[in-house]
């Protein structure tokens, strides 16, 4: 896989961005222009098709970003799951539940060394996301790019 970088962390969908918003938008300012010089009752058929247009230009727009965000989230769970499993041999599931979704995103700023404990902490204090980063960024460790498991480090979750 290919570093991200700024250049190329930007994705088009050819048929949604270049085919589906310009024809919506041509269709969108035809009908504003064709409500703006029709007359009496004609009028507000073509505003009504306008209203309609900019309607499904917009819930179209909408529903692409709740669905990329819908799997942003679930990617992130995953990783977080997967990580933690990797670095305890245990499951992460019983945490997460414990866990809101912004905690568990800022968890993912944590290394290896230091996310079990602050997992433990986060759980033990309900730390908020903002407190999570900054403890994850202060220790100055860097994120490991493998996983490795680091013994039965879960132990604190056993008792509770």
């Amino acid at each position: 896989m290919k570093a991200q970088n700024y250049k190329n962390h930007i994705r088009y969908y050819p048929p949604h961005h270049f085919v589906f918003y310009p024809v919506a938008l041509i269709l969108t300012l035809w009908a504003g222009y064709k409500t703006a010089k029709a007359e009496g009752e004609l009028q507000s058929v073509w505003l009504f098709i306008t209203i309609i247009l900019v309607l499904v230009i917009w819930i179209s727009f909408m529903l692409r970003q709740h669905y990329a965000l819908t799997l942003q989230n679930r990617l992130v769970r995953l990783e977080m799951r997967h990580k933690y499993s990797m670095l305890t041999g245990k499951d992460f599931e019983p945490i997460e539940d414990k866990l809101s979704f912004a905690q568990i995103a800022a968890l993912r700023f944590a290394s290896d060394d230091e996310l079990v404990p602050l997992v433990v902490k986060t759980v033990k204090e309900n730390l908020s996301p903002k407190a999570i980063k900054k403890k994850a960024l202060s220790t100055g460790k860097p994120m490991k790019e493998g996983f490795k498991p680091a013994g039965d480090v879960a132990a604190p979750f056993e008792s509770t």
